[in-house]
C-alpha cells in the first residue's frame, strides 16, 4: 500500500513540474521574434538653415525585422500625434522637406520611402481635453446638458516642451509635456511618455499591459491642472487616421485573470481590419479601461474609465503631422475616452490621473496563464483529485487484504469433559 500511494505522489508532483515547464516554455515562445530599435530625433533636420519653432519636435523610431520595417514618429506639431507606418523593406527610411512640413498643410513634406514599399499606416491623434461639471455624480458626459460642459481645452494650443531634454534614445523612450494658456495649467501638464519595443514583455507599473516587438507605447499624464468646478471629471477625444482602414470599432475582450491588473477583466482594441470581419486585424490601439489617481497606485486609485463609440469624422485632426503625411484619400474616426465612475472621488481629490494605450501592428497580444497562475489552478483542481485518488487506493487495498481470526472457534475451545457429559 505504501509503494503505491508513493508512486501516486510522484506521478502528481511530475505532473506539477511538466505543467510548469511547458507554460513556462510556452508564454517564452513570444520572446523569439525581436526587431532592431533605434530612435532619433527630427529626421534629416538642419537647425542652421531650418531652425524650429519653440515646442515642435519630431521624434522617429525605426524598428527593423527580418524583412521588414516599422516606423513610428511621435510630433507636437498642433495636436500631439503617433504615427505608425509598416513597410515591406528593411531598408525603408523617413524623409521630412521641414520648411513644408512647418507650413502645417503641405501633404506630402513627410514621406516613407520606398513609398511602395508601405503596407499599412495610421496615425492616433490626441485633439481634446475635456472637463465638465458632474453636479449629480453621474459620470456619464453623454447624458449630460452642454451647460454641464467647460470650454475643452484644444490641445493643438498647447505649449508642448522640449522633446530633446526627455529623449531616451537607449531606453527607446520620450517624454511629451505641454500646458495650456490659462490660469488652470499654470501649475499643471498633460504628458505623453512614448516607448518602443524590441521585443515581448511588460511595463512595471500598473497596467501593465502586455506589448511585443510590433507594439508602442503611450502613458497619458494628467498632473497638477486647477480644475474649474469641485465636481470635475474628465474626457479624452480621441481620433484615428487612415488610408483605406482605419481604426472603426472597439472589440472588448475578457479574461478570468487579474494578475498584472487587480480587478481588471477586460481589454478594449480599437481595431484596423477589412470590412471582411473574418480578416486579420491591420492595427490596433489596446488598454485596459482603468485609469489611475496616482503616480504610484495603490488598489484604491484605480478607477474605471469607459470608451464612446466610434465615429467617422470629416475631416483630418489638427496635426502637423497627418497633415504632411496624409493626402486626400484619409478616413478618419474620432471616439471619448471617460474617466471614472459613479461614486468615485472627483478629479481635485489628488489633482492626477494618468492611463495608457498600446499602439501597434498586426493582432494585439493576448493575456495568457502565467506559470504562477497555471500551478495554483493544477495545485486548486489536483489535490482533491489526489485526495480522492488516495482515497480509493487505500479501500481497494483494504478490501483485498487477507483476513486473520483473532478467535478460535468456540466448539474447538471447549474442554472433552463437557463433551463426555
Amino acid at each position: 500500500m505504501a509503494a503505491e500511494i508513493l508512486y501516486t505522489i510522484h506521478v502528481y508532483v511530475l505532473l506539477l513540474l511538466l505543467t510548469v515547464r511547458f507554460s513556462s516554455s510556452f508564454i517564452r515562445n513570444g520572446d523569439n521574434y525581436r526587431r532592431n530599435v533605434s530612435l532619433e530625433l527630427n529626421p534629416g533636420l538642419n537647425s542652421l538653415l531650418t531652425p524650429l519653432p519653440p515646442g515642435v519636435g519630431l521624434v522617429h523610431v525605426r524598428a527593423v525585422g527580418k524583412n521588414n520595417t516599422l516606423h513610428y514618429l511621435l510630433c507636437s506639431q498642433g495636436a500631439p500625434a503617433l504615427l505608425l507606418v509598416h513597410t515591406s523593406s528593411i531598408s525603408s527610411m523617413v524623409e521630412v522637406d521641414w520648411p513644408a512640413f512647418l507650413m502645417q498643410n503641405t501633404t506630402g513634406s513627410l514621406k516613407v520611402t520606398p513609398e511602395s514599399s508601405v503596407l499599412y499606416s495610421n496615425a492616433l491623434v490626441f485633439t481634446r481635453l475635456w472637463e465638465y461639471d458632474d453636479v449629480n455624480d453621474t459620470a456619464d458626459p453623454e447624458h449630460l446638458p452642454p451647460s454641464s460642459f467647460f470650454q475643452p481645452y484644444e490641445l493643438q494650443n498647447f505649449t508642448w516642451g522640449d522633446l530633446n531634454k526627455t529623449l531616451d534614445p537607449t531606453g527607446h523612450t520620450a517624454l511629451l509635456c505641454g500646458r495650456d494658456a490659462s490660469e488652470s495649467f499654470s501649475n499643471g501638464s498633460l504628458c505623453l511618455k512614448f516607448s518602443a519595443f524590441d521585443v515581448e514583455g511588460r511595463d512595471q507599473g500598473w497596467p501593465s499591459l502586455l506589448h511585443n516587438a510590433n507594439s508602442s507605447q503611450l502613458r497619458v499624464g494628467l498632473d497638477g491642472l486647477a480644475p474649474r468646478s469641485n465636481r470635475s471629471r474628465f474626457s479624452l477625444e480621441l481620433q484615428a487616421v487612415g488610408n483605406t482602414q482605419p481604426m472603426s470599432r472597439v472589440d472588448m475582450l475578457r479574461s478570468i485573470d487579474d494578475e498584472y491588473t487587480p480587478s481588471i477583466f477586460k481589454v478594449s482594441q480599437w481595431v484596423s481590419s477589412p470590412v471582411n470581419s473574418t480578416s486579420p486585424v491591420l492595427g490596433y490601439a489596446q488598454w485596459k479601461p482603468v485609469a489611475y489617481r496616482r503616480p504610484s497606485p495603490v488598489f484604491e486609485d484605480a478607477t474605471p474609465c469607459r470608451h464612446s463609440t466610434p465615429v467617422p469624422v470629416a475631416q483630418l485632426p489638427p496635426s502637423g503631422l497627418v497633415r504632411a503625411y496624409f493626402g486626400r484619400e484619409h478616413q478618419t474616426t474620432g471616439l471619448n475616452m471617460t474617466f471614472s465612475i459613479t461614486g468615485d472621488p472627483f478629479y481635485n481629490t489628488t489633482n492626477y490621473l494618468s492611463w495608457t494605450v498600446l499602439v501597434g501592428l498586426g493582432s494585439p497580444p493576448v493575456d495568457l496563464f502565467s506559470p504562477l497562475v497555471l500551478v495554483i489552478m493544477v495545485v486548486g483542481l489536483g489535490t482533491p483529485m489526489l485526495i480522492i485518488l488516495l482515497g480509493g487506493v487505500c479501500v481497494c487495498v483494504r478490501k483485498n487484504r487477507p483476513q486473520t481470526h483473532v478467535y478460535e472457534p468456540i466448539q474447538d475451545m471447549c474442554p472433552t469433559t463437557f463433551s463426555s457429559q
